[in-house]
């Protein structure tokens, strides 16, 4: 692996000058960025994927209940262009996984949309809505939209800081990008992590006076839901079961599951297009958990077998007061 960072290196410099140019380019002025009277708390990283983003938007959402809330994504693998409202009757090749993922749970408590160019996003929603915040899904290099408020998100074990450029590492920009963002949230954390391990983050991480930190954990939820069923996973102890999982990084809900079942692991890459075929691999199963993600890619094909484990963020110690 470090010889074929070596060998993609070069490639990487010529990567990060093209970046670099770009947010210089915003940074002056030259690319113009709009802001808005109101406030926009843009949530992303620097690396690929991989950190949470979507359990992140929906506490956001949670924490702000009681307000009115626009929730724009790019609605990444649709299969369609332009601005579109979601309706919870949409389907992931015309709205994307993550967009549905989030407008299923919380329906009509936000105001749900996708659009590949923000800045039109934006203008639709509040043309069409009056709303009291608006949360960008993967917008940290948006940068033709000037957010009131950057949350930047980095896996614990996998910081930005440790890692390198594409395409010899995962970074869409360089670390220095980090400055952007008034919050750094360490995720992905284990429960157990020592308060003297997280002030060796803090220093390695080498915050500006400006930036908070705080550290958060994947909470799984104690039941399976399904096509109007709900049980306890509990109910699976010592039982095999097919999971089927299609996410960047599915070990943890791997782990997680396995405390309680034998795990048959039908592993897909992350957003995966389920064909017919694979479908009637999962239709033969006797019991099929999956991510709420994966979920909302099945749940047009009537599976009553497949049921979906929820998972939440939560924060060890201090909490964001955005």
């Amino acid at each position: 692996m470090q010889n074929l960072r070596l060998l993609l290196y070069p490639f990487s410099i010529l990567y990060d000058g093209i970046t670099s140019l770009r947010n210089y380019a915003f940074d002056k002025g030259v690319l113009e960025q709009r802001e808005f009277d109101m406030p926009i708390i843009a949530v992303g990283n620097l690396s690929t994927g991989g950190t949470g983003k979507t359990p992140v938007i929906e506490y956001f959402i949670k924490k702000n209940q009681g307000l009115k809330i626009g929730v724009l994504s790019r609605g990444y693998g649709r299969k369609t262009s332009g601005y579109i409202e979601l309706d919870v009757n949409d389907t992931v090749e015309k709205v994307g996984d993550e967009p549905l993922q989030i407008k299923l749970k919380f329906k009509g408590l936000i105001v749900s949309a996708v659009c590949e160019k923000r800045v039109d996003g934006i203008d639709n929603l509040l043309k069409n809505h009056d709303l009291d915040l608006i949360l960008l899904d993967d917008a940290y290099q948006h940068r033709h939209v000037k957010a009131s408020h950057y949350v930047l998100l980095t896996s614990y074990g996998k910081l930005y800081k440790d890692d390198y450029l594409l395409p010899a590492g995962n970074l869409r920009e360089s670390r220095s990008g980090a400055n952007r963002a008034q919050t750094i949230v360490v995720t992905k954390c284990p429960l157990s992590i020592s308060v003297e391990e997280t002030l060796e983050i803090e220093k390695k991480l080498d915050l500006l006076p400006f930036q908070n930190l705080y550290f958060s954990y994947i909470a799984y939820d104690d039941f399976i839901y399904g096509n109007d069923v709900i049980k306890n996973l509990n109910d699976f102890k010592g039982l095999e079961v097919t999971v089927v999982t299609g996410i960047a990084n599915p070990a943890p809900f791997i782990e997680y599951l396995k405390k309680f079942i034998t795990v048959d692991h039908l592993k897909y890459n992350d957003h995966h297009n389920f064909t017919n075929e694979e479908v009637e691999v999962i239709r033969s199963k006797e019991i099929v958990i999956t991510t709420e993600k994966d979920y909302a890619r099945l749940r047009n094909f009537e599976l009553g077998n497949v049921m979906y484990l929820p998972i939440q963020t939560k924060f060890i110690g201090k909490e964001p007061s955005l």
